[in-house]
Order: structure tokens, then sequence, then C-alpha cells
């Protein structure tokens, strides 16, 4: 039979404290814990961050793990005509807790965001009232205040965006009002005006499942009325290209990241609650990775790739969501010690 050592070419080690730099697959015994510890490189899980202190779905996201903001949304709490339940809210994320900043101008939802935690802006939506109408509105944050901007050339509902920074960003699909239900527009932001570009392959709503720069992007799954899509598409500037379709059930989703390195999450199909899978793109295929702890659907999201995301809010069955979970992967020491 062969040795560990034959196997993997080191021995299990007795040391008094943890190696600095191990090898994946290595082993060894610390005798100052008394522990029998490994190093691993993990596909990634998920862990419960600091919760929103407004709880809302359809709510906007975008930054990284450790610097995001989250804004606009639904709350579902009784207001008079004409907010009723949409929500001017804003929220910074230290990768610990929430901080209420500065409000929007205009309380909505169904909306899309693109940048960062200091520098984005938030575009289309739902505003408030009995007969809501498909907004082209944009505002702009500087880290510190809203200011509106010039407008969308299309106003929509439950569109995407993605972008680096307020300057550059990419907004597609959404619910423009009028048949078809599910659009392909796509409009390319400079800092001042919006452009419309090339359309996508696949017309699609509900698809928050987007991530990347101005000029790399990929956008994932949604909903292509009649039907929910698994389709998943690169956008190089000027065009988009089919790529590898999400695994699993189609769903709508949430993504953040980059072309070459996302994750996506949540979401459900056809229903509006509950999803909890979660898989990593690595450029060119897909991993299925944990679950979120909480299943649920229209979350905010940020995250710089596909190591460290951020989910907050949505909703879940039945109550509307103000947690927040931290995906998380990569090299990693665990204990394999069981007593």
């Amino acid at each position: 039979m062969a040795t560990y050592k034959e196997i993997n070419g080191t021995n299990i080690q007795v040391v008094s404290s943890d190696p600095s730099n191990p090898l994946e697959g290595q082993l060894w015994y610390n005798t100052s814990s008394n522990k029998v510890k490994g190093f691993i490189v993990s596909p990634g899980s998920w862990a419960t961050g600091g919760s929103l202190n407004t709880a809302r779905r359809d709510i906007c996201g975008c930054g990284t793990q450790t610097a995001a903001l989250g804004a606009a949304g639904y709350d579902g709490v009784s207001r008079p005509a004409p907010q009723y339940g949409l929500s001017k809210e804003t929220e910074s994320y230290n990768g610990t807790s929430w901080t209420e900043v500065n409000d929007l101008g205009l309380a909505r939802y169904r909306a899309a965001m693109g940048g960062s935690s200091t520098s984005s802006i938030l575009f289309g939506g739902t505003e408030p009232g009995e007969s809501p109408s498909y907004l082209t509105r944009t505002d702009k944050w500087n880290g510190t205040n809203w200011t509106t901007v010039n407008s969308m050339n299309t106003g929509r509902q439950y569109l995407g965006g993605f972008g680096a920074s307020s300057t550059a960003v990419i907004a597609y699909g959404g619910n423009p009002g009028t048949p078809p239900d599910a659009s392909d527009t796509v409009e390319s932001y400079n800092g001042t005006n919006w452009t419309t570009v090339n359309s996508m392959g696949t017309r699609r709503f509900r698809c928050n499942g987007g991530a990347g720069t101005q000029t790399a992007g990929f956008v994932v799954a949604g909903n292509s009325e009649p039907s929910v899509t698994s389709n998943c598409e690169l956008w190089n500037g000027t065009n988009w290209t089919e790529t590898t379709n999400l695994p699993g059930t189609a769903r709508f989703n949430s993504t953040t990241g980059l072309q070459t390195s996302a994750i996506t999450f949540g979401g459900s199909a056809p229903q509006p609650f509950g999803g909890a899978d979660t898989a990593t793109w690595d450029g060119s295929a897909w991993t299925t990775v944990g679950d979120m702890n909480e299943g649920r659907s229209t979350m905010g999201q940020a995250g710089a790739n596909n190591t460290a995301a951020l989910a907050f809010g949505g909703v879940s069955p039945p109550p509307i969501s103000s947690a927040t979970e931290e995906f998380n992967s990569g090299p990693a020491t665990v204990t394999l010690t069981t007593s």
C-alpha cells in the first residue's frame, strides 16, 4: 500500500506553529494547539454578515464585499402617495456593518446600478404611484450625495447594469412596459450621456445578472418571456457573443464580479422566491458551489470577483429580508482534529 508521502510527496510534519506558505493538500501536526491541520483551496461558502438597516427587495447594489452600496427598493412600509412602499434609503457597507447615508432624490424600485461604492449611477426602475411609469431617470453618486444627470433613452424596469465607475456603465435588458415584455436594448453611459449600442442576442428582464466593465461585460440568465433563460452572453464593448449557459435550473438571479471571474446566486424560476443556488464563472466554465444560507431573489449584490461577494436584502417566503451574506473561497487552513 502506498504511503501518504508516496502519494503527496511530503510527510505529515510535526511543528510548533502553522507553516507560513503550505502546499495544497499538505498536512501537519501543531504541537502548540495539539491539532492536526491541512491546507486546502476551498470551493467557497456563505457566511452571515451585518444586516441592512432597512429590509428591502428589488434593491440596487454595487461595489465590493468590503465597500458596497445599496440603494432604493421596496420596503413594504405603508406610506401615503406618492411614495407608498418604495424606498429612497441608501446604505454603505464596510465589510462588517451597514450605515445609512444620504437618500436618493426619488423613491423607486426595480432599477439598476453600476460603478463603485464611491462613484456609481442608479438608473431606470419604477416610480411611485398607482399608475407607475418606467423610468429613464439617472442619478449619480459621488460618495456623499446623489445628483440627477442625463436620462437614458429608453425607460425600463427590471433591467440590469454593470461598470467600474459613474463614467463607464452599461445598462441592458429590462421590461419597457410594452410588448414584448423582455428587452434586448443596451445603452452605454460615458459620464454625461447615454448612447444606444448593439442589442443582446437574448431578450431578458429580471436580469440583475451582470458583471464586468463597460468594455468587457458578462450577462447571465434572466426572465425571457414566456420563460426563464439560462443563456449567458459576453460583451466586448461593441458586440455580444453567446457563451456557456448557466448550469442547473434556468432562473433570474444576481451576479457580480468580472467577465473572467464572476459569481451568480439566488433567484428562482418560475416563482419569485427562495433560490439559494450559487455558481462561479472563470471565463469559460461554471462551477457549482455551496448554497446561500437564506434562499431569496431580487436582492442586491457586490463583489470584485468570484472569490469574494456580497448578497443583501431581497425576498424569501414570506418576508422581505434585511439579511446580508458574504461569499468567500480560496486558500485556507482547516483543522482536521475532531476531539
